[in-house]
């Protein structure tokens, strides 16, 4: 399938800013399920972005504005052939080994319920207790948009049962770390099969098993991803993947407005 996509993030400050620095991970990279056919990110100061891949892999772009800015717009958009493969991504070539994603974080941390929830799940091979893993979580926490937040815990959301797809994505991983599993936090967009357009920045998980390599789950939709996803960027939790984070002088008080376009594109037939 191909899929475009345009992520429109937009800051605006009520007094300009002196000095800002972005970090951006706003460039997908290919893999058996993807290719990036073409992807281009536009902001103030990006000719003279420092480029690379950081410790997970993610292709990274450190940018300075070039000047005072009441606003500061980054615009990234391409197009991405996606390729089913049961969710599998495959073994990567990051510097980080896998064993690191057993690491918690604060939002990853368990506690006595979700230590609880993990002790029930059904014995088997690992593969196996993951699916069974999101297939509870998919039924145990509800999708509602009102019910967390940016800065809500895999323990707070559990015990509400209720939460978006970075909390589903949450309580997947501190569910897999407590089995053993390593498993890391992915940001991306979700193509919704039978809309010509649809609007989704989305998140899942994917866990390392050593004879297949990581494979995702996406807990908010009770599926593995398909064709209709277009992989971003991974790391230890929301935070560490965030797809633009930075540091500013001056300004005042900030607006973030976000506009995610994600289109199915016509494919072209083969002559």
């Amino acid at each position: 399938m191909l899929i475009e996509i345009r992520h429109v993030t937009r800051y605006s400050y009520g007094h300009p800013v002196d000095h800002a620095l972005q970090r951006l991970r706003l460039t997908p990279g290919s893999s058996p399920a993807q290719e990036v056919l073409s992807w281009s990110l536009a902001m103030p100061g990006i000719e003279t972005a420092v480029h690379y891949l950081d410790a997970i892999g993610n292709p990274t772009h450190l940018v300075v504005c070039p000047e005072p800015v009441e606003t500061i717009e980054v615009i990234a958009e391409g197009v991405v052939e996606t390729r089913a493969t049961h969710g599998v991504v495959g073994f990567d070539t990051s510097s980080t080994p896998p064993w690191v994603f057993l690491r918690d974080t604060r939002a990853t941390a368990a506690d006595a319920d979700l230590r609880r929830f993990a002790e029930q799940l059904p014995d088997g091979a690992p593969l196996e207790r993951l699916h069974a893993l999101l297939a509870a979580i998919h039924a145990r926490v509800a999708f509602d948009t009102n019910a967390t937040h940016s800065g809500t815990s895999a323990a707070e959301a559990f015990a509400s049962g209720r939460g978006v797809c970075q909390d589903h994505t949450h309580i997947f991983i501190c569910v897999a770390r407590l089995l053993g599993i390593p498993a890391r936090y992915v940001t991306g967009y979700l193509h919704v099969n039978g809309e010509e357009f649809a609007l989704a920045h989305h998140a899942w998980a994917e866990a390392y098993l050593p004879d297949i390599g990581w494979v995702g789950f996406d807990a908010a939709n009770g599926v593995s991803p398909d064709e209709q996803y277009v992989r971003l960027a991974g790391g230890f939790d929301a935070a560490a993947t965030a797809p633009v984070s930075g540091a500013r002088m001056g300004g005042g008080l900030e607006a973030l407005d976000v506009h995610v376009e994600v289109r199915q594109a016509q494919q072209q037939s083969s002559q």
